[in-house]
């Protein structure tokens, strides 16, 4: 999910009762719901493909859950007795629970949408994806923003509005992941058929669905609109290219290795140039219209 949704989480955390912990509970909890998202650092020190290859694995699997906790707990706890600021009053344990909980609220969210996650790392490379939210979602910004304001406007140590929205947000949230999945069946009922199939939020519209299905060899682009019945219609039908000039050869490359470990429906475009052939992989999923996308890369086959 996008920074100001981790903040968000972070501050409705506090809010619900958690700040009553330790006096440094709702800055550990804003910073420990972004602590994760460190690797964005990789994008100032490697390729895109270098970046793809790295985001989401390392400070997002199951053992950058165990480590980050108690360093951000340090941390906190260091902090106003190196600095002088502060009454240095802070408990190690309510500390280093509050952190955990900062923390692994990140992996949990990122896994809601189509990106994924890779949970296992660094013992396993599988990416996890929910599906579920799409990763800038105004309603779950709504709903806990006005969580907050309440417990702001009422009195400052309200709990419960900011207990309400997370619950709201909770619910919301399981809701989605289980209608991509009924969207799924949904799909393969309508068709007739069964196929590798990703059934993807909507920005801001609950009852639409982006689809991509793997044909094998092509793919199936369509939208699925809930109302008073289910509606799939497909809107094109979109080769892979594997068999392009040059796409098993990019394939094999570094770049390509590593970009098609992430990528979930990578696509294969060729064009002929002086010194060899120009292949672009992009991931059908972020593709906008005409085909422009940030998620792809180009590489040079002599």
């Amino acid at each position: 999910m996008d920074t100001i949704t981790h903040t968000l989480v972070g501050v409705a955390l506090a809010e619900s009762g958690l700040k009553r912990a330790t006096p440094l509970a709702t800055a550990t909890l804003m910073i420990g719901a972004n602590l994760p998202d460190l690797d964005v650092l990789t994008y100032l020190v490697g390729s895109e493909a270098d970046a793809l290859g790295f985001r989401r694995g390392w400070t997002h699997g199951i053992l950058a859950m165990l480590v980050l906790p108690p360093l951000l707990a340090a941390v906190a706890w260091g902090w106003p007795r190196i600095t002088g600021r502060g009454g240095g009053d802070e408990r190690v344990l309510p500390l280093l629970g509050i952190a955990a909980i900062a923390v692994w609220s990140h992996p949990l969210l990122d896994l809601l949408n189509v990106y994924g996650v890779r949970l296992l790392m660094p013992f396993s490379e599988r990416w996890f994806h929910g599906d579920g939210l799409f990763i800038v979602d105004p309603w779950v910004w709504a709903v806990l923003l006005a969580g907050i304001l309440a417990a702001w406007r009422r009195q400052r140590n309200n709990p419960w509005p900011p207990r309400v929205s997370l619950g709201v947000v909770a619910g919301y949230a399981i809701a989605m992941v289980i209608s991509g999945r009924i969207g799924a069946r949904v799909i393969e009922a309508q068709t007739g058929s069964r196929f590798r199939t990703m059934v993807a939020p909507a920005f801001a519209d609950p009852f639409r669905r982006a689809v991509i299905r793997d044909l094998g060899g092509r793919y199936e682009v369509g939208i699925l609109r809930w109302g008073s019945a289910a509606a799939y219609s497909v809107h094109a039908v979109v080769p892979a290219g594997r068999d392009q000039p040059g796409a098993a050869e990019a394939a094999r490359t570094a770049a390509g290795t590593r970009f098609l470990a992430w990528a979930r429906f990578p696509r294969f475009e060729s064009a002929r140039e002086d010194g060899g052939t120009r292949v672009t992989i992009t991931d059908l999923r972020y593709a906008g219209r005409g085909g422009t996308t940030w998620a792809s890369i180009t590489v040079l086959v002599p």
